[in-house]
């Protein structure tokens, strides 16, 4: 059944990705999908390998607060 990726920065955070993927699931199980057969996979990706505009995201929203910067 499916299998959804999912891509965000590192640092995240462990609830979050808990709650990304409570979220995802609930949402094939509305289409009809035995919530058993959903599998979610979630990618950290540093800023620094993310690019957005030409430039890395590290750099474009250095000034920006995450929870990788804690």
């Amino acid at each position: 059944m499916p299998i959804i990726h999912v891509n965000v920065w590192k640092g995240f955070g462990d609830e979050r990705v808990k709650t990304v993927i409570q979220n995802i699931t609930k949402v094939f199980v509305d289409l009809g999908v035995p919530q058993h057969a959903v599998e979610v996979i979630v990618h950290e990706i540093p800023k620094t390998h993310w690019g957005i505009g030409g430039e890395p995201a590290s750099e474009k929203f250095k000034d920006q607060y995450t929870t990788e910067d804690k």
